[in-house]
């Protein structure tokens, strides 16, 4: 589903080039819980970032189901991002003067669907806020907007489920219906989750995790509910083969190649 090939990221700071992201190479499987965690300012939102299109990479190749998202022109990228990628922020960033129904509805209603509304009502209903749906922001508890949030996020069917601290502004009893309630998606649907997270509970929970410090994944390994896990390249089938001829894309993955998660098969 997500595979990164020697992305990193470069900015300026006091006149000088700071990297936030060394380069990196990684690849999620569809289907794939993922927790990126470490200390803050160790590039796990700028990680994330580029998954998500949200930024661009200064070196590297994104591809998001089997599309290179580095090469999209700005319409076609906000276009992918609208049907294949769901986001859930730390700060919720619900529009205050819409109801958390028309919240939920915004996505659907750019992408031209006919059942926006019907589907609106049953996102609403299956994070448990059918009762809501005529409230503002103003009127939830942080809770109340983070599940909007993820209702909105979940509302064009993406097959990828991006969540950055999505129980940070939370107490310990929403955040756990929270993290039920990612975690519930990604089973019952079968969607991607990637998510960053100072949540230990919330990172246990995960197939894999992932920890990055000062811009570099340092460690890697099953969550504590997670299958086994292996690492390996993202690979390059038509690379390969030219490169060993003879060899096909099944053959087994090293377990040598720092920061690269990918299932076993």
């Amino acid at each position: 589903m997500i595979s990164l090939h020697g992305v990193s990221k470069t900015v300026p700071s006091g006149g000088r080039p700071l990297t936030i992201l060394q380069p990196t190479d990684l690849a999620v499987a569809s289907g794939q819980s993922v927790a990126i965690v470490g200390p803050s300012g160790s590039g796990k939102s700028t990680l994330l970032g580029l998954m998500a299109g949200l930024d661009a990479p200064s070196t590297g190749r994104i591809v998001i189901d089997d599309v290179d998202i580095t090469t999209l022109a700005e319409d076609d990228l906000a276009r992918l991002r609208g049907l294949k990628i769901g986001f859930v922020f730390q700060f919720f960033h619900l529009i205050g003067s819409l109801t958390a129904l028309e919240n939920v509805l915004v996505p659907m209603e750019l992408a031209g669907r006919r059942d926006a509304d019907a589907r609106a009502r049953a996102l609403l209903a299956e994070v448990g806020l059918s009762d809501r749906g005529h409230h503002y922001p103003s009127q939830l508890s942080g809770g109340e907007q983070q599940r909007v949030a993820i209702a909105r996020a979940l509302a064009n069917d993406p097959p990828l489920l991006l969540a950055d601290e999505p129980t940070g502004n939370l107490d310990s009893a929403n955040g756990g219906h929270v993290i039920d309630l990612l975690f519930d998606v990604n089973r019952a649907r079968g969607t991607t989750l990637v998510l960053v997270t100072h949540d230990r509970d919330l990172a246990e929970r995960a197939d894999v995790t992932i920890l990055l410090r000062d811009g570099r994944i340092v460690d890697h390994g099953a969550g504590g509910a997670g299958a086994p896990t292996r690492l390996a390249p993202p690979r390059d089938a038509a690379a390969e083969s030219a490169a060993r001829p003879g060899s096909t894309t099944t053959d087994a993955a090293t377990d040598d190649t720092p920061g690269v998660v990918a299932p076993v098969s």
